[in-house]
């Protein structure tokens, strides 16, 4: 099962790489299901793999210009707040069992779990819907309240699940701020970079155990499979994979759920 869940993190990488999102979505089912690891320490463990890769492509997307710095601090402050917060206080404030009904105790863990089933399907709605054709729109004026809070519920997420978010930031930065689609892709992945590599020091600091070769060692897969991923965007229609790969986390999300509550009772 090791083995598996190493090429896993490959096939993570490389639908990350070829859409240039959505692929972290899987790195926590990946962690839990396939190699073992308990859901509050895959989400800590996802944070580093979201945020390393995250870093390599908006080193990328920034050389080609498509990062716009100004908006990514603004919407990064709050949402890294939010966050390191949830990871340093909110998680752990979680009672281990939540509620007991009928022999089925509803855990810490279930919980994390059917939450990150339900973010698994907003995301797959991002990924099914078509765009519209955002290239020409003219900026808008900051909002400033909307951005903020965007930021705040983008953080909390993060925190909780360990999703490094794009499929509510891109949105969020097409319609609040008005940027073109590149510029808000590119934009987002330095927010996921900051917001997800500073969760992951507040686990840290709060006294998780990380195995480091272990993590290490994954997260090099999901960036080979990221290089190839990259390198495939020449010849692959990418557009047509995302909305295929929508409906494969959709089925995902909703077999998370069942097997949490329905198929555990």
């Amino acid at each position: 099962m090791e083995i598996l869940g190493y090429l896993l993190a490959v096939v993570m990488g490389f639908t990350l790489g070829l859409l240039g999102g959505g692929g972290s979505i899987l790195t926590v089912p990946i962690l839990v299901y396939v190699l073992g690891v308990e859901p509050v320490l895959a989400t800590a463990y996802s944070l580093f793999v979201v945020g390393s890769t995250a870093v390599i492509g908006g080193a990328q997307k920034h050389r080609q210009g498509l990062v716009r710095w100004k908006t990514g601090i603004v919407f990064a402050i709050p949402s890294l707040v939010a966050v390191l917060l949830t990871r340093l206080y909110l998680v752990p404030a979680i009672p281990e069992t939540i509620f007991r009904l009928d022999g089925f105790s509803f855990t810490k863990d279930i919980a994390i779990m059917v939450f990150f089933g339900v973010v698994m399907l907003l995301a797959s709605y991002s990924m099914i819907k078509d765009r519209k054709d955002t290239s020409e729109q003219k900026e808008k004026p900051f909002n400033f309240p909307l951005i903020l809070a965007e930021g705040l519920i983008v953080g909390v997420i993060t925190g909780l699940v360990g999703a490094g978010g794009g499929f509510l930031i891109v949105p969020a930065l097409v319609l609040l701020v008005g940027l073109p689609i590149k510029e808000a892709v590119g934009t987002s992945l330095v927010i996921i970079a900051i917001k997800s590599l500073i969760g992951f020091l507040g686990d840290i600091g709060s006294g998780q155990d990380i195995n480091w070769t272990f993590l290490l060692l994954f997260t090099a897969c999901s960036f080979a499979g990221m290089f190839i991923g990259t390198y495939a965007t020449r010849f692959v229609s990418a557009d047509r994979l995302k909305k295929g790969f929508g409906w494969f986390v959709l089925a995902m999300g909703i077999f998370i759920i069942l097997s949490e509550t329905v198929f555990a009772v």
